[in-house]
């Protein structure tokens, strides 16, 4: 059950914290001062309503199709894709605050404060978020967390490597230490979840950019330091040793749109859930993140890649010229009906809800098209578009034969140089932190209780329905 907030707006203006940071919390607190009424009303008159039907066959399946909880940041939209507080991903890629430095993408930190706000950022606000990123980059921090990477075997997976970074980062939770202190309550849990999200989207492109390091070269060091002067984005690729600034503005659309995808993932749901038992916010994104290293999440990119670049190889080897677009949509249709013959999924395609092109594959492909149209990888990338959808519609296995955003992400960061597949899925993190820690805050803003869904048997089902 939501809870009323009673506190003056003034009383959580800390003397001690930036302009900026008192500003994010005042207009998160105004938004949810002026929904709180609306969900009592909605509440008090349809609490008894049901949203969707668990069936035998849900609770077997992942509990697909079942509306489970609410999730403010975002919404999936089966007909028109994600909904970031409302907007579309096209509405978001033209209404959100472009750098300073140059560059058509959308920033992540005004992707961040739509997320938590509700509300699309001016430049100035951009601009102090920006600022106050850069300032929570503890130097003292970073250093305990390069300490733990690389006291750490080298063939450790990349995402290992981050998520025990961030355990190390944990000692720093402001949310732990005033809960322990007696000093966290109802009424302010959400303030110190802020400020812990604030200081490991800050912190996270450090830990990430070190892990790179290692990976590139074997030591636990960034390629270049961290310029103040540059965006969140612009600075991390940066510090990973990119200095084209195309690729800059390319990562800035990359963390831009995984940045969310409603509540119901596998990460989103792991961290909203450990959260909820007031895990600090440390504890709950290495759990989601955890969750996001898995085969069937986080690491489909990889899948997808690979799957790409088998393609190729096979083309190249039946004497196919890539730029031949003819014979290359033949050879590609005559290759994928073999990998369906053979009980092979096709990697990057279809959605657990979607039922069309996933929007951020669009904005990726539009992307390339404008920039390297010309990209090997793209070329193959796009006449496998033109022939998929209607392959696997006649194979009729299918439900959603279009693809997601795992079929395009891969190319982009190939284009650029940053090859190394193991470390795409720490990129994916890097950004899915905006939306998930924003689910953290609101569900302790709105007095959320832990999460606890009833279970079952399968002894007790056959029980139930009488199967002998």
């Amino acid at each position: 059950m939501l809870r009323g907030f009673s506190s003056s707006p003034l009383l959580l203006c800390s003397s001690g914290a930036s302009p900026i940071f008192n500003e994010l919390k005042l207009s998160i607190l105004r938004k949810h001062e002026a929904e709180s009424p609306r969900i009592k009303t909605l509440l008090q008159r349809h609490g008894t309503a049901k949203l969707s039907e668990s069936t035998v066959s849900s609770a077997y399946g992942g509990m697909r199709g079942v509306t489970g909880f609410v999730y403010e940041p975002s919404l999936l939209d089966k007909e028109c894709g994600i909904r970031i507080r409302g907007l579309t991903i096209p509405e978001c890629c033209e209404k959100l605050p472009k750098s300073w430095d140059g560059g058509d993408s959308p920033l992540p930190e005004g992707m961040l404060w739509l997320l938590m706000t509700g509300a699309v950022p001016n430049e100035r606000q951009v601009w102090e978020l920006h600022e106050e990123l850069h300032r929570r980059a503890d130097v003292q921090a970073i250093e305990a967390a390069r300490k733990t990477i690389a006291a750490m075997p080298e063939e450790v997976h990349p995402m290992t490597q981050v998520g025990a970074g961030i355990m190390a980062l944990q000692t720093y939770s402001k949310f732990a230490s005033a809960y322990r202190q007696g000093r966290a309550t109802k009424s302010n849990y959400w303030e110190y979840v802020l400020d812990d999200s604030l200081d490991l989207i800050a912190r996270l492109p450090h830990l990430a950019a070190l892990t790179y390091g290692r990976l590139k070269t074997g030591q636990t060091q960034v390629a270049n330091p961290s310029n103040p002067d540059l965006d969140w984005a612009a600075n991390f690729t940066n510090m990973l040793g990119f200095k084209e600034k195309s690729f800059w503005d390319c990562m800035r659309l990359y963390l831009s749109l995984h940045a969310d995808h409603e509540g119901g993932n596998v990460s989103a749901h792991t961290t909203l859930l450990v959260a909820s038992a007031l895990s600090d916010p440390y504890l709950s994104l290495v759990a989601g993140l955890n969750g996001l290293a898995g085969p069937l999440h986080g690491l489909a990119n990889q899948d997808a890649l690979s799957y790409l670049f088998e393609m190729r190889d096979k083309c190249k080897a039946a004497g196919v010229d890539i730029n031949d677009r003819g014979r290359l949509s033949a050879e590609l249709e005559k290759l994928t009906w073999e990998v369906l013959n053979s009980k092979r999924i096709v990697p990057g395609y279809g959605h657990a809800v979607l039922s069309m092109t996933d929007p951020r594959y669009t904005c990726f492909r539009e992307y390339c098209v404008k920039n390297f149209p010309d990209d090997e990888l793209f070329v193959l990338t796009d006449a496998i578009y033109d022939v998929m959808p209607g392959i696997l519609k006649k194979q009729g296995k299918v439900r959603n034969p279009f693809p997601n955003v795992d079929a395009q992400s891969g190319v982009l960061l190939q284009h650029y140089g940053l090859k190394e597949c193991m470390f795409y899925t720490v990129l994916f993190g890097l950004s899915r932190q905006l939306g998930v820690l924003t689910g953290v805050v609101w569900d302790r803003l709105q007095g959320r209780p832990i999460e606890r869904p009833k279970t079952t048997t399968s002894e007790a089902l056959l029980k139930k329905f009488n199967i002998e």
